[in-house]
């Protein structure tokens, strides 16, 4: 197996309140820019796959192919190989793995996938180009990523602005660019395709279940999931700033005018022939 290049630490990690985001996550809310370029025969990779249910959607799609998901940590394959067998789908296995050294041969799939992934890594540049290598000509390399100083909200609770300063700060110390949209273009020629289309996508969280959701999942994450941890051992904040963050993500949901938007980037690179 090639030698892990990893240099930077999941921000997130996987507590309950991060994977209340990543198992809502499906092809159509996430990978729509995508869906047009996939055929039924088609071979999938889906790296950083998480709790699997994107991946799970892209193997429903290819029933004469196969959909391979990858992630670094082994306990959310669980997961995802559970969530895959739920759904009675038997196109999909699930392996541990490093984007910088991708355990596949050269030209090994059709699609390669990655789903906010990029904005993690040490060496961006190099995760696209181990992703060109086991593209088949022809194939897609497909990344969307989300751009955190682009996200904007109404109304302007103050503690926002502070929550946007601290994870910014915190992603960076942890080796990610948590502006990673708007690189992605600039990444993908670098790595050295040639044909690029780059497009935008947005989740728009402004009905009251959908501020709930989105506020909670946050206010949780601020005090207990990896993120939280990290940020005070790095001396980034304390834990009463934190709560701070914490009640005014509340504050935020418990507006009635409330909204909040998320803007992605979207690359979507055909590998020459």
């Amino acid at each position: 197996m090639p030698e892990t290049r990893e240099t930077a630490v999941y921000t997130h990690g996987h507590h309950e309140s991060v994977l209340r985001s990543h198992t809502w996550r499906t092809a159509a809310n996430s990978a729509a820019y995508l869906l047009g370029s996939i055929r039924p025969h088609m071979k999938v990779l889906d790296v950083g796959c998480g709790p699997g249910t994107i991946t799970a959607d892209l193997a429903a799609l290819v029933p004469d192919g196969h959909v391979t998901g990858l992630d670094r940590e082994p306990g959310i394959l669980a997961q995802a190989a559970a969530t895959a067998a739920g759904r009675g789908l038997t196109n999909a296995d699930f392996a541990v793995g490093d984007v910088h050294a991708l355990d596949f041969p050269d030209e090994t799939f059709c699609v390669v996938h990655a789903h906010q992934v990029l904005q993690h890594v040490g060496d961006p540049v190099a995760a696209l180009r181990e992703m060109r290598r086991v593209t088949k000509p022809g194939g897609y390399v497909a990344v969307r990523d989300a751009d955190y100083a682009a996200m904007t909200w109404h109304p302007e609770v103050p503690g926002l602005d502070d929550w946007l300063d601290l994870y910014r700060r915190v992603a960076r110390a942890n080796g990610g660019e948590p502006d990673a949209g708007r690189r992605l273009r600039s990444w993908a020629l670098r790595a050295g395709f040639t044909d690029v289309v780059a497009t935008s996508g947005t989740w728009t969280f402004a009905t009251p279940e959908e501020r709930r959701w989105w506020s909670g999942l946050w206010a949780d994450r601020t005090l207990a999931s990896s993120y939280a941890v990290r940020a005070v051992e790095g001396g980034h904040v304390t834990e009463e700033g934190l709560r701070r963050v914490s009640e005014s993500w509340r504050e935020w949901g418990a507006r009635e005018d409330g909204w909040f938007a998320v803007l992605h980037g979207e690359i979507l690179c055909r590998k020459q022939a």
